[in-house]
């Protein structure tokens, strides 16, 4: 019989209320990658986790400066380069003519940059993961809430990490393996 490779360790709590302080005790512990489950969004939970700032916003910001820019600047060479025509006297470049296209190209960009920044932060789509075949985590989507600590994580020793997790209040602690 061949062993399987141990992925990380699951534990299960009772409430919000425990895993958030479930997720600050592993944070001021060290445990740098873990990783918690709950079926609805836990105000706090960033801070708890430890996790910066995303940089989606900037993602968002730079893809339409690139779409403001980008349709200004098209615009500008095909007037005023490319075909220059002068129409009842008016200056080759007004750019309040140009005014909608470089917003609509702005916010395309923006939106594109948007999704696909976010699929990519994500790490997205991640079609399995060996924590998806635990019976107990199909709770995940409903009452249950949990903390996952990869066995990747600098601190982690599976008797350690497990003494650790029921210290802190899970109920359960299983073992994830690949």
């Amino acid at each position: 019989m061949t062993s399987q490779r141990v992925i990380g360790l699951l534990g299960s709590f009772p409430s919000p209320a425990a895993v958030l302080k479930a997720a600050e005790s592993l944070r001021d512990a060290g445990y740098q990658r873990f990783e918690v489950y709950s079926p609805f969004p836990i105000h706090g939970m960033d801070r708890a986790m430890g996790i910066k700032d995303s940089p989606l916003g900037w993602i968002v910001v730079t893809c339409g400066l690139i779409g403001l820019s980008g349709a200004l600047l098209l615009q500008w060479w095909v007037s005023v380069e490319a075909y220059a025509i002068v129409t009842s006297g008016k200056p080759l470049f007004s750019f309040q003519a140009f005014v909608p296209i470089c917003f609509e190209l702005m916010v395309l960009l923006s939106g594109f940059g948007a999704v696909f920044g976010m699929f990519s932060l994500n790490k997205l789509p991640q079609l399995y993961h060996p924590l998806f075949r635990k019976q107990s985590f199909l709770r995940a989507t409903s009452d249950g809430f949990f903390v996952s600590v990869d066995a990747d994580d600098p601190r982690y020793s599976q008797v350690e990490t497990a003494d650790f997790l029921t210290s802190i209040g899970s109920v359960t602690v299983e073992t994830i393996e690949e």
